[in-house]
Formats: C-alpha cells, sequence, structure tokens
C-alpha cells in the first residue's frame, strides 16, 4: 500500500542557499510524523511544499501514491479539501467571529450554508474544549491557548485526510502546550487521518509522534520511533534533544 504522503527525493534553494537536499519522507496513512531540527533547517518550507504553497525544484510529491504534478489544474481544490492545518500562531482572522473563522473553509470553499457551517463550527470548538459562548467572540478577546484551539477546531472541522501542525505549542506556556498536544493525539485518533507536524519542542514531538524524523543542513539525518528519540544513537538528535551547545550541529553566527 502506498504511503499517504509521500516526498521523494525533494530538493529547494532560494538563490544560492539550498534549503532541501534530497529529502524523502514516507508516511503512512493513520500515523503521526514529527520533523524536528533546528531554526532555518527547512521544515516549514517541507510543509509548504507538501501541502503545495511551494514547488520543489526537484523531487515529487505523493498523496495517497498519485503524483501531485500530475493532478490537472481544475482538480487542484479537490486535492487540497483533503488537508487540514493548524498554522504556527493560530492565525485567526481579527475582523471575523470565532465561528466565522472555524468555518471559514466550510463557507468560502465547499459552499456550506451559513447556518449549517456554524452549527458544524460549534461543534468542532466543543471536541476541543471550547464551549458554544466562545463562537460569537472575536479572537482578540480569547487567550493564546485558546486561539490555538479555535485554530485547532478550524484545522480538523472538514474532517482532512491530512493533518499538517505548524510549530502548535509556539507561544504557550507548559500546560497549555499539553492540553494542546492531548487534543492534537485526540483529534487525530478520532478522525483517523495522517498528521505532520514540525516542532522544537521535544514535549510535545515525543507526545503526539509516532515517528521522529530529524531534518538538519537539508537532509533527513535519522528517522525512528518517539519511543527511542533519547537513545537514537546519533549525535546530531542526542545533541538537540538535550539542548547542548557542544556537537556536531554549530550554531550559525
Amino acid at each position: 500500500m502506498a504511503p499517504m504522503l509521500e516526498l521523494r527525493g525533494v530538493k529547494k534553494a532560494f538563490g544560492s542557499k539550498v534549503v532541501l537536499d534530497g529529502v524523502d519522507i514516507p508516511v503512512e496513512k493513520g500515523k503521526s510524523l514529527v520533523i524536528i531540527g533546528g531554526s532555518g533547517q527547512g521544515k516549514s518550507v517541507t510543509i509548504k511544499i507538501a501541502i503545495g504553497l511551494l514547488q520543489p525544484d526537484a523531487g515529487q510529491v505523493f498523496v495517497d501514491g498519485q503524483d501531485v504534478a500530475d493532478i490537472p489544474d481544475k482538480e487542484r481544490g479537490k486535492l487540497a479539501a483533503r488537508f487540514g492545518m493548524l498554522f504556527q500562531g493560530a492565525a485567526l482572522f481579527d475582523s471575523l467571529t470565532v465561528w466565522e473563522n472555524v468555518a471559514f473553509r466550510l463557507i468560502n470553499a465547499d459552499g456550506v450554508p451559513r447556518k449549517d457551517a456554524k452549527d458544524r463550527a460549534v461543534d468542532a470548538l466543543a471536541r476541543v474544549g471550547l464551549p458554544a459562548s466562545v463562537a460569537t467572540l472575536y479572537p482578540i478577546e480569547l487567550s493564546g491557548g485558546m486561539q490555538k484551539r479555535v485554530g485547532l477546531a478550524r484545522a480538523v472541522v472538514a474532517a482532512p485526510e491530512i493533518i499538517f501542525f505548524d510549530e502548535p505549542t509556539t507561544g504557550l506556556d507548559p500546560i497549555n502546550a499539553d492540553v494542546i498536544n492531548d487534543l492534537i493525539v485526540e483529534q487525530v485518533k478520532r478522525l483517523g487521518c495522517t498528521a505532520v507536524s514540525i516542532t522544537h519542542d521535544m514535549a510535545s514531538a515525543r507526545k503526539i509522534g509516532d515517528e521522529i524524523a530529524m531534518l538538519h543542513k537539508g537532509k533527513i539525518v535519522w528517522r525512528g520511533p518517539a519511543a527511542d528519540i533519547d537513545h537514537s544513537g546519533n549525535p546530531f538528535v542526542d545533541q538537540f534533544v538535550h539542548g547542548r551547545a557542544d556537537g556536531p550541529i554549530k550554531v550559525e553566527a
């Protein structure tokens, strides 16, 4: 059976800076992969290529065995409908109410009537622990943790097959971060979807990932079960996981 998502031999450079240098990332259906790595190592670029926001310079991206480069432009919308995304910082629209944020895709892409979209948004908010009274508030009226929950509700409201999580716990205190981690695990299992996350938060990586892969200088230098991350035997992973200044990873000025 083909992986649900696969990056094969993907390369990407911006000018003379090589960001991805032959990345191979298969993710099996229903599995959760977390990609770790330092700042500027290509994690965000990897997700943007996987979701179609950037085109690779070389290599291929497959969704459920189909090369996305072969998908006609008129079918792109159907491909996008299979994805969900929790953005770093939640990325909510300040001018829209909470329920309108959650239902944005339902209304604007899927053509769901506003009343039905609101009902589905309220249901999605309940799944992430937010009461219906929050639906009519605006993002500015919410705490950072609540905004993340709204972002998660928006990511899952249309029951996507593949969900991407971009630094899901950034900016949260340890307690709220753990709540978000638990909600991510709960929602991914409920949907039975495939998940790809990028983070430098090791507590988050350990909790939400079935597998962890480390990206360094444009290459995957290690991949294995999340349970093996603390005894990987890889010097890059060991230095990163334990936050050591000394090791093969050099901080660039």
